[in-house]
């Protein structure tokens, strides 16, 4: 009998991408975005937050901890 290869293909880690430790961070959106500077605004869309109030959880990862120093004025953050 053969083997599933669609599972098995699921399965292959990416290159240049590393396992998820399973590490998560809260994050919410305090202040709004109107009056901020551009990159500021693409940070805070970048973490996933839409409109002040809103929760995310997201990867503790190098690159989302970037961003949330870039924005940490605007956010709230629980480990």
């Amino acid at each position: 009998m053969a083997t599933n290869s669609k599972a098995a293909a699921g399965k292959k880690a990416q290159p240049g991408k590393k396992p998820d430790s399973g590490k998560k961070i809260r994050v919410t959106l305090v202040k709004g975005i109107t009056a901020t500077k551009h990159k500021h605004r693409e940070s805070v869309k970048g973490l996933g937050l839409k409109h002040r109030s809103h929760t995310v959880e997201v990867a503790d990862t190098p690159s989302i901890r970037g961003m949330i120093n870039r924005v940490s004025y605007l956010v709230k953050v629980e480990e």
